[in-house]
C-alpha cells in the first residue's frame, strides 16, 4: 500500500497491489468525524500473477500542473505495468506492459526527478534501469547484490540519489549517473524489505528488514562525497558506510512496545 503524495480530485488517494494481481486505488472521505476508504478505481494487471509493488510519479516536492499523474507496477511474473491515473475518470488506465525480470519482480520505482525513467528489483538478483519511453530494453542492469532485489527509493531531495536493499542484507547508495559501483555499501541484519527517506531530512534513511527491525542510517558523509559522473571514474566501490544512529541520538527515539521508529528534530 502507498498513499499518492498529493491529494487528487480534492482527495487522499490509497493505491494497493493485492494477491489477486490488481492496483486498487482508494480515495480518503470525510463526513462528520469519520473517514472511509472508498473505491475510485481498479486495474487487473494480469491474469495468474501477484501484484507485488506500486509507486507514485508524484514523490518529488513541485510537480508540474501538466504532468501526468502515472503508477509503476511490479507482478510476480516479473513484469512492470505503467499506469495513468485520470482524475475525472475512469481512473486507471494502461500504458505499457514489459518483461523486467526472469523471476518475481519484487519492486519497482520511479525516478521522482525525471518521472520517464523507472527501476525495478527481482528475485533474478538483478537492478534495472527502464525508460518508459522505450521500455524493450533497460538502460542499465546492475548485479551487484548477490540476493534479489526488493527494496528501491530514489531520493525526494536529491537529484541522482538512489537507494537500494536486497535479501543479501545489504543496503547500497547510488549515483544514477554511475551504476557501475555504489557510493555506500552498509551490511544490516535482516533482508531490507523497504527503504524509505524522510520526508524533511535530506539525510536520514529508513529500513524496514526482515529479522532486524527497523533502522534508521545518517546518509550525510556518503551524499557530501557523491562524486561527479567521468568516463575515467574508478570501478572500485568507495564503501563509505552508513551511520546506524543510536536510540540516544536526537534525530530519532524509538518506541519499542510499538516497534515504530519516530523521527523527529
Amino acid at each position: 500500500m502507498k498513499w499518492c503524495h498529493i491529494p487528487v480530485a480534492g482527495h487522499a488517494l490509497l493505491g494497493v497491489a493485492d494477491a489477486g494481481g490488481s492496483i486498487e486505488l482508494l480515495r480518503l472521505v470525510g463526513s462528520e468525524n469519520t473517514y472511509r476508504l472508498q473505491p475510485f478505481s481498479s486495474f487487473a494487471l494480469e491474469k495468474q500473477c501477484l501484484a507485488l509493488s506500486l509507486d507514485w510519479s508524484t514523490g518529488k516536492a513541485g510537480r508540474a500542473s501538466d504532468q501526468p499523474l502515472k503508477v509503476i507496477s511490479s507482478d510476480s511474473r516479473g513484469q512492470l505495468h505503467l499506469l495513468k491515473v485520470t482524475e475525472a475518470g475512469p481512473g486507471l488506465q494502461g500504458v505499457a506492459t514489459w518483461q523486467a525480470h526472469h523471476f518475481e519482480a519484487w519492486i519497482a520505482a520511479f525516478n521522482y526527478w525525471q518521472t520517464e525513467i523507472v527501476y525495478s528489483g527481482g528475485d533474478d538478483g538483478l537492478l534495472k534501469g527502464w525508460d518508459t519511453r522505450t521500455p524493450d530494453t533497460s538502460i542499465f542492469s546492475s548485479k551487484r547484490h548477490s540476493m534479489g532485489v526488493c527494496s528501491i527509493q530514489s531520493s525526494p531531495h536529491q537529484e541522482h540519489l538512489l537507494a537500494t536493499g536486497s535479501y543479501d542484507e545489504h543496503v547500497l547508495l547510488w549515483d544514477i549517473r554511475n551504476m557501475r559501483q555504489p557510493l555506500a555499501d552498509t551490511a544490516v541484519q535482516g533482508g531490507v524489505w523497504r527503504l524509505r527517506w524522510h520526508p524533511f531530512h535530506r539525510h536520514l534513511l529508513l529500513a524496514a528488514c526482515m529479522h532486524g527491525g527497523f533502522r534508521i542510517f545518517n546518509c550525510q558523509k556518503a551524499i557530501g562525497k557523491t562524486p561527479a559522473p567521468s568516463k575515467h571514474s574508478s570501478c572500485a566501490s568507495s564503501h563509505i558506510p552508513l551511520t546506524l544512529l543510536g536510540p540516544n541520538e536526537k534525530e530519532h527515539r524509538v518506541n519499542p512496545r510499538r516497534s515504530v521508529v519516530l523521527l523527529s528534530d
